[in-house]
């Protein structure tokens, strides 16, 4: 992913070639991410290599239960990482790197839903939603639980994935972006271009029209 995003970047000539990296890795790890975009920005290409490290998964799962695809969430966040690399220049580091990146990924898996909608073929979406305790994925199965819990935890997560992919796009994509990546109000509202009274009326509504569908499978 690193790589193909470096080539992406050498092409567009931004980059500070021939300039020694002059922070460690351990040493970048515990810089913010303001500090780490800088030090980016100011030639180290490790630094990149930092952001990586640090998106590269939570931005996995975000795709993936947006559009319900592994190996095209892999592509979409490989493209996400391009688009970062390539435009990192033009980022207004007043605000929040987290923000502006999860907008990217955000942009192109609902471009990949738009794109699904319009082929009748592909109707496939799901989202993982974890019910446990312990706020583990579903799919991360405890070898350790009896056999009739992992029955059960199994027929759970076929429920949950049932339910969700019946929300609509832009109620399920608030709903992932609170329930499961656990971001502020606020920055959805930055993250999907919406004004905050609306987010909050979709995630209301995403949870009743979830709460629905799931009552007759409970029962």
């Amino acid at each position: 992913m690193l790589a193909n995003a470096k080539d992406q970047k050498n092409q567009n000539g931004h980059a500070h070639s021939g300039v020694p990296a002059r922070t460690t890795r351990e040493e970048l790890n515990s810089l913010s991410d303001s500090e780490v975009v800088q030090r980016f920005l100011d030639g180290e290409e490790r630094a990149f290599g930092e952001l990586v490290d640090r998106y590269d998964n939570r931005l996995l799962n975000f795709v993936y239960r947006t559009v319900g695809d592994r190996e095209r969430a892999q592509d979409l966040v490989q493209e996400t990482f391009v688009r970062v690399y390539r435009h990192l220049h033009r980022f207004d580091q007043s605000k929040k790197f987290s923000t502006w990146i999860y907008t990217i990924a955000s942009n192109l898996a609902k471009n990949e839903l738009r794109n699904r909608s319009r082929n009748p073929l592909v109707l496939f979406q799901t989202i993982k939603k974890n019910w446990d305790a312990d706020h583990r994925p579903l799919e991360w199965e405890d070898e350790t639980l009896k056999p009739d819990d992992l029955f059960r935890k199994r027929h759970l997560k076929e429920m949950v994935d049932k339910a969700v992919k019946e929300l609509p796009e832009h109620h399920r994509l608030v709903f992932v972006l609170r329930e499961l990546e656990g971001k502020t109000y606020e920055e959805i509202a930055e993250i999907t271009d919406t004004n905050l009274g609306t987010v909050k009326s979709r995630l209301n509504r995403a949870r009743n029209n979830f709460a629905q569908i799931v009552a007759p499978m409970v029962d």
